[in-house]
């Protein structure tokens, strides 16, 4: 997370000290579990930025797994919610309290996981893209839209049991390392005219010079679209990019090779 893990560590301190409070600059205004939707599962890259490993926060150190192939494991998940809305995760994307996203301590970021409520039985898939939670027993901070759609958003806490959703394609930068990256994953969607909006968007922040396209991948029963540009000139070029991407209100994206 931006800051270094110092400001990870105070901001995971203040997320996740228990039930969370039924106060304005925490509980989010409210949503339907209908309106929380599952993360699609894509091959994202794993990428340097949020990977660090290992790291330390509060004395503990924590050591990335090399691969999330397999894992699965029943524990307490937390939620949490506003006073995060808007800041970076430890992978650079933003927070948003309503979309299905999760922080776990040793995951590779950005993985993705059926989440499943043993209490009731719901279950759903979320994207892991912060690290946490660092307070006794809990196993993942979920976003509080997730909370809703599982159903333990007023007890503030759940047992749940976590699946790895494995990706076939998917390439972790350490097998890319030195060859440098001149591609961006802009978003992937669900929607066609969605992908296509966002496309035109971001070729009026960059200009022509550069190409975008939207790809259609199958994901289970689902279509997915991704909204990808480049190849740059070169790596360092991506910086320009991302910035003007940043400057117009867009996502920064993801870093291809």
């Amino acid at each position: 997370m931006k800051g270094g893990y110092a400001a990870l560590a105070l901001v995971f301190l203040v997320s996740c000290r228990g039930a969370p409070p039924v106060i304005s600059d925490y509980q989010p205004p409210p949503i339907s579990a209908a309106a929380v939707l599952d993360a699609v599962p894509t091959a994202d890259p794993i990428l340097p930025v949020g990977n660090k490993s290992p790291y330390e926060v509060f004395g503990q150190r924590y050591a990335v797994m090399a691969s999330a192939t397999g894992y699965t494991e029943e524990g307490i998940a937390s939620w949490y919610g506003m006073k995060f809305q808007g800041r970076a995760t430890s992978n650079g994307e933003v927070f948003d309290v309503y979309k299905a996203t999760a922080a776990h301590k040793t995951l590779p970021l950005p993985s993705y996981l059926r989440v499943t409520n043993l209490d009731n039985g719901t279950s759903m898939i979320v994207r892991v893209n912060d690290r946490g939670p660092f307070v006794d027993d809990r196993l993942i901070d979920l976003s509080y839209g997730a909370a809703v759609r599982l159903g333990f958003d007023q007890q503030g806490t759940a047992r749940v049991r976590l699946e790895h959703i494995d990706m076939v394609g998917r390439d972790d930068w350490r097998d890319h390392h030195g060859k440098g990256y001149r591609r961006l994953q802009v978003g992937a969607y669900q929607s066609r005219v969605a992908a296509e909006t966002i496309a035109r968007n971001v070729r009026e922040a960059i200009g022509n010079d550069i190409l975008v396209e939207v790809t259609t991948v199958k994901e289970g029963a689902n279509e997915v679209y991704r909204v990808r540009l480049g190849p740059v000139g070169k790596a360092e070029d991506l910086d320009d990019v991302q910035a003007l991407l940043d400057q117009n209100g867009l996502s920064k994206g993801q870093r291809l090779p």
